[in-house]
Order: structure tokens, then sequence, then C-alpha cells
């Protein structure tokens, strides 16, 4: 049986990773060149967060199961199969209109900056260091992701029609991140990881101030969708990964 620990580093890793590369997909489809290049370096900090923790997770992979170099970062990347991700379903969702993609990017990034704040005093020492390196790429995704949010919500008509809809799409999808899964539980019992539950209060009260100021509403309805932490997922993923993982399938250890 995989260790919580062991888990809890692949969640996060897999957050990371499938957003990062959802963000990466706007690169030479941005609306102005400016934020196609700010976009796609929000996508290469996911990604080199992503590469931190598989390769925490590799280590601790290859050490439960003593044999040595096992595991790597792209092993446990690219040859697990949908159902073995532990991802949240709001970033594996669809980038939509920039106005989707800026929502989902600014709930996830204030998720981040909650939950890194916590972490850097885990008493896993690794996780403690990849929280306190990532907080600094995190503040400026949060900043940069809240100031687009405002521009559009208290934009045109048009864009304020758009982030609305954002808001309907994907609010169903946020309060995953504070429903703590078994692992998430038993590594905050040691220490290890932070209680996702005590995130949301912070949280909430970031996205309401930023929507205050965009003069969008903020849903009143509660039901969330969830199973990601636990490997059920929606389709997308799938395409994500067929797309993701194509090369190192075909080509099995292949290297550039």
């Amino acid at each position: 049986m995989t260790s919580p620990l062991i888990n809890y580093t692949l969640h996060l890793a897999d957050n990371a990773l499938i957003l990062g590369h959802r963000n990466s997909e706007w690169t030479g489809h941005g609306p102005v060149l400016e934020q196609d290049i700010a976009i796609s370096n929000i996508a290469l900090d996911l990604i080199g967060q992503a590469r931190n923790f598989y390769q925490y997770a590799a280590q601790l992979i290859n050490r439960s199961t003593n044999q040595p170099n096992t595991a790597t970062e792209d092993t446990v990347a690219y040859l697990r199969d949908a159902h073995d991700f532990k991802n949240c379903l709001l970033v594996e969702q669809t980038n939509g209109d920039w106005a989707k993609t800026i929502l989902k990017q600014f709930y996830f990034s204030a998720y981040q900056f909650y939950l890194f704040q916590r972490l850097r005093d885990s008493k896993d020492e690794t996780l403690a260091a990849i929280a306190e390196k990532s907080l600094k790429e995190v503040t400026y995704h949060l900043r940069w992701s809240s100031e687009w949010a405002i521009r559009l919500g208290d934009g045109t008509e048009e864009s304020h029609a758009r982030m609305t809809n954002a808001v309907d799409d994907l609010w169903m999808f946020a309060g995953e991140m504070f429903v703590a899964a078994d692992y998430e539980i038993a590594c905050a019992n040691k220490g290890e990881a932070v209680d996702v539950v005590l995130l949301k209060s912070d949280w909430l009260q970031k996205v309401k101030a930023i929507f205050n100021e965009a003069t969008l509403p903020v849903p009143q309805h509660s039901w969330m969708q969830s199973g990601g932490k636990e490997g059920r997922h929606t389709e997308h993923l799938g395409y994500i990964l067929a797309e993701m993982q194509f090369m190192q399938r075909a080509y099995p250890g292949s290297t550039w």
C-alpha cells in the first residue's frame, strides 16, 4: 500500500502539472503578446513545482520498495493512468475563454498561496523547502490573476458577462480543494501536511474581496463536485494525459 506521504506529495505534484499543462495550451494563443508570455511563464512555474514534488515522490517510492532508481519524476508523471492521478477536478477543466482560464488560475493560486504559507512549517523538511520556494512564484500568480479578474469583471459588458459565466461554470469545482482526502488527514495529523479545512476561510475572504472589486456575485449554492483527490476524474483528464504522455508511452525510456 502506498504511504500517505507519497500520495500527498503526488497530489501536490499532480495539481501543479495538470494546471501547468492546461496553461501551456495558451502559448501562442494569448489575447496579447505580453499576456501570452505571462500565462506561459506561469505554466513553467507550475511545471517546475510539479518536478520538485515528483522528484521527492520518486525518492519516497524507491525508499519504500528498496529498489533505488526504479521510480523517477518522469515515470510518475508519464506512466500513471488517470485513476492514479490525485489532482483536484478544478485544474483539469477546459480552458474555455480567457475569462474562464483567469478565474481558474485565481481560484487555484489563492488556494496555493494559503497552502504554501502553512506548508513552510511542515515537519517534512523537503515539503517545507518546496513550499518556501514555490510561495514566491504563487504570490505573483495570485496578484496577476486577481488583477485580471478585476479587469474583466469590472470592464465591458461583454467581459463582465464572460466572467459571470466562468463563475457559474467553475464554482462547483472549487470546494473540493478544502475537503481533505484520507492521505491529507493522515499527513496533517503527523505535522507533515496542511489541514485544508483551515484554509477555506482565508480563501473565501480573498475571493469575496476580489469579486467585490470585480463587481461579481459570490455564488450562494454550496453543492460541490469531488473525487479527483481519490482518482475519480472528469473525462477531460484522459484527453490531457493522452496528449501529455504520448511520447513516453510510444517510445518508453526515450530521452532528449
